[in-house]
């Protein structure tokens, strides 16, 4: 008779060691702005899913895609202005 075992231990031995690193909170921080732009966006669509969009859901619909593409244009302006040698823009 053959026992089935679980790899339960195997999959979660190296948990410790999987835990995101300082510089990857760091970058997870600064894409926040960008994260949460993102999520108001998709929650305007999904409030137009079931139903025909008016002009206060289409209205609401611009100014979350505005946000989300000026929270990106931020984002790669930060990026950008970091990485440049010599503080030239």
């Amino acid at each position: 008779m053959n026992h089935i075992v679980t790899v339960q231990d195997a999959v979660t031995a190296f948990a410790d060691f999987m835990e995101p690193t300082n510089a990857e909170l760091d970058a997870i921080e600064r894409e926040m702005p960008v994260i949460l732009a993102d999520v108001d966006l998709l929650d305007a669509h999904i409030t137009t899913l079931d139903r025909t969009p008016t002009e206060l859901d289409a209205r609401r619909i611009r100014r979350a895609r505005r946000r989300a593409l000026a929270a990106r244009v931020a984002l790669v302006n930060r990026t950008t202005g970091a990485s440049l040698p010599g503080g030239a823009a």
